[in-house]
């Protein structure tokens, strides 16, 4: 591919890094969502996120030659995927919450709702 975009192999590594990281972050948000609007508890988006998290450790290591069994590169996807997939979950939650339960509950913020009075 080296020549025909990029000049250098470099500006390709660039490229390829941002896709899978942004990847990577938008599968989280979709599997967080994806707990909500099966009416899951929180404890599954912790699952999905550790299994997305080897996925992105094998992403690394199959087109970065980066390590695939390092615990600390491990625990940084982990979180940043958990982030992502908590928002999408939250905030798929708080819209159920608010139009299933239209007369019980209003939103507070993207992420809560609150009684109404």
């Amino acid at each position: 591919m080296q020549g025909l975009f990029f000049e250098s192999d470099e500006g390709v590594r660039y490229v390829l890094r941002f896709l899978v990281f942004v990847l990577g972050l938008w599968t989280a948000w979709r599997a967080g969502k994806a707990a909500a609007e099966g009416w899951a508890e929180y404890p599954t988006v912790i699952i999905y996120s550790l299994g997305l998290a080897i996925g992105m450790r094998f992403l690394h290591f199959a087109l970065f030659q980066g390590p695939f069994l390092d615990l600390f590169y491990y625990v940084i996807d982990f979180v940043l995927l958990l982030i992502f997939a908590t928002a999408g979950f939250r905030i798929r939650r708080t819209r159920q919450m608010v139009q299933n339960y239209y007369w019980l509950y209003d939103q507070a913020s993207a992420f809560s709702w609150k009684k109404r009075d």
